[in-house]
């Protein structure tokens, strides 16, 4: 009976899980998970066959902290990602991206289970991700990873959004004529 009421209650070992938002951490960033339609899970398989689920904020994120794991190319490894439009969990792999999303990371992929004019495949998502990740490093270094080394500047970031606005807000407002 005891182990009737462990198998039930227990995570039943594949799919994505129920998520504590604004609680749980992201592996890679460590910041609050709260955009419930840009969040990744990966889901990794322990050699004795158990599983382990790892959050994260954004597809990015999943897809960098992945890459150096063996788990990346393992197909038992599963990754699941939020619909964009509907919060739902879909399979990242058969997903299909939009570009130009504003996502927690600034990856700026949205996830959706059809395909529409203009939409990335996963390869082409992870491909996308890895390049911003190579020209940006859009977090200044991994939090598990080698800091720059002493008077060494990681790569500038590209400017958010919010930025960009306060800066063109501070051009038109500091007596710069607009004609």
């Amino acid at each position: 009976m005891l182990t009737l009421l462990l198998v039930a209650c227990g995570d039943p070992g594949t799919g994505p899980v129920d998520v504590k938002w604004d609680r749980v951490t992201c592996e890679r960033c460590r910041m609050v998970l709260s955009d419930r339609h840009h969040s990744a899970q990966v889901r990794v398989r322990d050699p004795d066959g158990r599983s382990r689920v790892y959050h994260f904020d954004d597809l990015g994120c999943a897809l960098v902290w992945l890459e150096d794991k063996a788990a990346r190319d393992d197909p038992a490894t599963e990754i699941w990602v939020n619909d964009w439009r509907t919060g739902d969990w879909i399979d990242a792999r058969t997903a299909h991206y939009m570009p130009s999303q504003v996502t927690p990371m600034e990856y700026g992929l949205g996830a959706q289970p059809d395909p529409a004019p203009g939409t990335l495949s996963f390869e082409q998502a992870r491909t996308h991700v890895l390049e911003l990740e190579r020209k940006y490093n859009v977090h200044g270094g991994h939090l598990d990873g080698p800091a720059p080394a002493p008077g060494e500047r990681p790569a500038e970031r590209p400017r958010l959004r919010t930025e960009r606005n306060a800066a063109r807000n501070q051009r038109t407002s500091s007596g710069a004529s607009c004609r």
